[in-house]
């Protein structure tokens, strides 16, 4: 469905997703990461495990919730990708930690 524009020597970045290596692009956001490697979705409802995906791209509709190096709850569009980054597709609800 996305597609990238031709590479203008920006620098790569290794993240994990979902365990699995990935490459992403320094500037990116965490959900332009996951859209650029193919990942159909970031998280699953509540309540009846639908899959969504990131919508607005600036931190309004809350679609692309995702668990980022072990904290979950983390909007992707709104945090930019880091190298060595552990991203996870979030699967219902997330505890929050007290």
């Amino acid at each position: 469905m996305f597609r990238r524009l031709p590479d203008a020597g920006e620098a790569r970045l290794a993240v994990t997703i979902d365990g699995k290596p990935a490459r992403a692009r320094a500037g990116d956001s965490v959900a332009a990461t996951l859209l650029a490697a193919g990942v159909d979705h970031c998280r699953t409802t509540p309540v009846s495990g639908a899959p969504r995906a990131p919508y607005c791209m600036m931190g309004v509709c809350f679609e692309c919730l995702v668990t980022i190096d072990g904290v979950g709850n983390r909007q992707g569009c709104m945090v930019p990708v880091e190298d060595g980054m552990a991203i996870e597709i979030q699967h219902g609800r997330r505890e929050i930690e007290r």
